[in-house]
């Protein structure tokens, strides 16, 4: 479609399941980790980086990566060499700035991975550095890669880990000191504003178009909720993003502003949660701003300003309001924590994953079968062993086989062990490299869920792969949670 060309809305038959793409039904699912009632949600507001619009991940990252090289460059630093690799890192590890490490956890907050830069570590030596070790996010030590946007900053910082332990960085001293100086140096980028700039001036190099998610917002709208749009962004950069990825799909002469009852740019989130920032009004497409006396009035654009006055104007508070963005934590948990609004999260990943899975289905029924049986197989060797103890020490009930006889079959059952744990050995390797060689999939650590997945629960109400999604479900869909599982179900 030709930039700046609208269409109106499809016809009903997209509201029956017609799709443009070919992505079944759990791809495009909404996902439900706390019961959730849309009729009961007057207000939903919306980020938008990676939210409302989408970007090439790896062309961004790229480019984000690529203008933080380039400052460190500039500085001195020899990384003209290095590349970035979109397949390092995935969002929900955690870098630990005290030894120069990245791993992944499991939901109680045990390492399972870990690599030391972009080496994998030696199973010894993580259990010696992390086995006595829980993870705790609270402690300063810990970076958790809440979104899509940590991506570059720990592909880099992986990296430079290599330098720094061959000497190759004297200006730092050590391994927190190295991301520091990535963190600040990319913020500066983002400040700076260049890489945005970019993306404006080609948004088709770098935004994923959803023609889906301006009917999902119209739809929402239609059906009575107040729409909000909440962003980090700033103004400029707010309105050439939702103009470029919005105004074509829309019916008639409406523009991406009349989706939305109140529009919030430069919205300093997480602060924007707690604080009691005032508001500006953004009175012009050139940003001009005005103080506000007062609250929000709506249909108006502001900068800054803060949850309160915003849940005074709505005039409705807490559960009746339901947030959906793409960061787990200035997002979804402190909404929820400070505010107890409802929560969606965004997870776009998700869809490659649940591909790549349905993918594995014939291995991944293959190794259950062969596991089903190694815990048969080591349940009889532990009886066998137990009653070989009573017949030597001569307590307990006796069997009715001799010493040899049960000595015979241990050694057949300890030999039919080692040809199943051949054929487990590739099933098991090939199952935690799912999705990604190096990571395995986001919600999963080993068998048990991993600590990107234990957040999704405690913060996210409902989590999907795209906006769009909840298209199919309707604005007045009730999402039930699953019967939560617990080891002694039958």
């Amino acid at each position: 479609m030709e930039r700046g060309k609208r269409t109106r809305p499809r016809s009903a038959s997209r509201l029956k399941g017609e799709s443009t793409r070919a992505v079944s039904i759990s791809h495009r699912g909404i996902f439900c980790n706390r019961t959730l009632n849309l009729r009961s949600i007057a207000a939903i507001g919306y980020d938008m980086d990676y939210t409302l619009v989408h970007y090439d991940i790896h062309q961004w990252e790229r480019r984000a990566y690529e203008y933080l090289q380039q400052k460190l460059v500039d500085q001195g630093w020899p990384l003209s060499d290095l590349r970035f690799d979109p397949t390092a890192v995935v969002r929900g590890l955690i870098i630990d700035t005290e030894l120069g490490n990245i791993l992944k956890a499991n939901r109680f907050g045990y390492v399972k991975r870990a690599r030391h830069g972009t080496v994998p570590m030696n199973l010894t030596v993580q259990r010696e550095l992390y086995g006595r070790i829980i993870i705790d996010l609270s402690e300063s030590r810990w970076v958790f890669l809440n979104t899509l946007f940590s991506l570059s900053e720990a592909c880099m910082y992986s990296q430079l880990v290599e330098l720094l332990d061959r000497g190759k960085l004297a200006t730092v001293l050590g391994y927190d000191d190295l991301y520091d100086v990535i963190r600040t140096s990319l913020d500066e980028t983002h400040v700076d504003g260049i890489l945005k700039t970019e993306i404006i001036a080609d948004p088709e190099r770098f935004v994923e178009l959803d023609p889906d998610v301006p009917l999902t917002l119209l739809d929402q709208r239609h059906a009575g909720k107040k729409l909000l749009l909440i962003t980090n962004s700033e103004w400029a950069y707010t309105q050439a993003m939702m103009e470029y990825a919005f105004d074509r799909y829309l019916p008639g002469d409406m523009v991406w502003r009349d989706l939305f009852d109140l529009i919030i740019v430069s919205a300093r989130k997480p602060d924007f949660f707690s604080s009691t920032h005032p508001f500006f009004e953004v009175t012009n497409d050139e940003g001009l701003l005005r103080p506000v006396v007062g609250g929000p009035i709506a249909g108006r654009t502001y900068l800054g300003g803060n949850a309160t006055a915003v849940e005074k104007h709505l005039g409705v508070s807490g559960d009746g309001i339901l947030y959906i963005g793409d960061h787990l934590f200035s997002d979804v948990h402190v909404t929820k924590n400070l505010l107890r609004w409802r929560t969606g999260l965004i997870v776009r990943e998700l869809e490659g994953e649940i591909s790549a899975t349905e993918g594995f289905y014939e291995q991944q029924h293959r190794l259950t079968r062969l596991m089903d049986e190694k815990e048969r197989l080591e349940q009889e060797h532990s009886e066998v062993r137990l009653m070989l103890q009573r017949k030597r020490l001569g307590y307990g009930p006796q069997p009715g086989e001799n010493v040899k006889e049960m000595e015979s079959r241990l050694a057949g059952l300890r030999s039919g062990l080692r040809a199943l744990d051949q054929e487990i050995s590739p099933l098991a390797d090939a199952s935690g490299k799912v999705s990604n060689d190096r990571w395995g999939l986001l919600m999963r650590a080993g068998n048990d869920k991993s600590h990107m997945a234990r957040q999704v629960e405690r913060h996210a109400d409902i989590y999907m792969s795209r906006v769009s999604n909840m298209m199919s479900s309707t604005p007045f869909a009730y999402f039930r949670s699953p019967k939560g599982s617990l080891p002694h179900d039958p």
